[in-house]
């Protein structure tokens, strides 16, 4: 049996499914009052479990050969250090301590590639992870929570570690940044954007990266799971080109971004919504985006496919459930 937290996110449901349709037993662990709809219609089985709760992650990770932990708080916004701590650094280490306790044979870890150190050269599995070294807040989350990991490796526990890079693709209940932007561009509603650049990387990938790392990884080792270096630009023209639909022409300056960026954590508050644009997001469209998945490729056989079709997909799939 396997056991997966954070399943009910974009990479954990289909993740879910992924090993469904190997065959495999899936139990998700679900904190009190989550929202499971992305789970709806999946033959999985739901137990009550709280990361930052060892005792419940020890009775659900009971019987379980294998532990996919992907629960965790992505936030751009800042002054969210206290909750990002308690969710993805003492939350994992709880996961940590409840695989030792119920005999777990493996762990795979999903950690991000913010946690790496940023370089000024490609990016790959021999660059340091340092939380004092990486900028923002949610980084600093997931390079401590790996720093855990690396300690449950000393301890005995046999772990593998994957980092992926920008998620997109179908399966995407609560829509992410990418998915948002796609939906927000099909209904007409971007009229602008921000030069830069990020590695993206589809969401089915990850869940076979995944897979690859538990059955072929050693233990002790870890892998970037990306794809390619995508600008903004050439996004839009992917997405001109799928719809039909003319991509904004206008691109926003850099002082023009930053001075709405500013205003960004005081309007979401007030208006409930998600961020868009923040500092931090343009810190990243501007940071290092050149990651090597070589390792994967070489020791796992992970071969993501064209974003062209994960963006093709992405609105196929907006489209069948009423997003779009």
């Amino acid at each position: 049996m396997i056991a997966v937290t954070g399943a009910t996110g974009h990479i954990g449901n289909v993740l879910a499914r992924e090993l469904l349709a190997r065959g495999e037993e899936v139990r998700t662990v679900i904190p009190p009052s989550e929202d499971t709809i992305p789970l709806e219609g999946l033959r999985v089985e739901m137990v009550e479990g709280d990361i930052r709760d060892v005792d419940s992650l020890t009775r659900a990770f009971k019987g379980a050969d294998v532990v996919y932990h992907l629960a965790g708080i992505i936030s751009i916004l800042p002054g969210k250090s206290r909750l990002l701590h308690q969710v993805n650094v003492m939350g994992t280490r709880n996961v940590v301590q409840a695989c030792l306790r119920s005999s777990v044979r493996r762990l795979v870890y999903t950690s991000s590639i913010h946690a790496f150190v940023e370089p000024p050269r490609v990016i790959d599995e021999t660059t340091p992870i340092d939380p004092d070294k990486v900028i923002g807040e949610y980084a600093r989350s997931k390079a401590q929570a790996t720093l855990e990991v690396l300690k449950g490796i000393k301890n005995g526990l046999d772990a593998v570690m994957v980092f992926p890079s920008g998620v997109l693709g179908p399966y995407d209940f609560r829509p992410s940044e990418m998915g948002q932007l796609i939906v927000d561009f099909v209904r007409g509603k971007l009229k602008m954007y921000v030069d830069g650049a990020y590695n993206f990387v589809d969401v089915r990938d990850v869940a076979q990266g995944h897979i690859l790392a538990c059955e072929k990884g050693p233990a002790g080792e870890g892998y970037i799971l990306s794809n390619a270096r995508v600008t903004v630009r050439d996004l839009l023209s992917i997405l001109e080109e799928t719809t039909s639909i003319r991509a904004p022409s206008f691109k926003a300056p850099p002082w023009l971004a930053q001075f709405a960026a500013r205003f960004t954590p005081l309007y979401c508050a007030l208006t409930k919504t998600r961020p868009r644009v923040t500092t931090y997001s343009l810190y990243t469209l501007a940071s290092n985006c050149l990651m090597s998945n070589e390792k994967a490729r070489r020791q796992l056989g992970y071969s993501p496919r064209p974003i062209a079709e994960s963006i093709e997909d992405s609105i196929k799939w907006f489209k069948e459930v009423g997003r779009l």
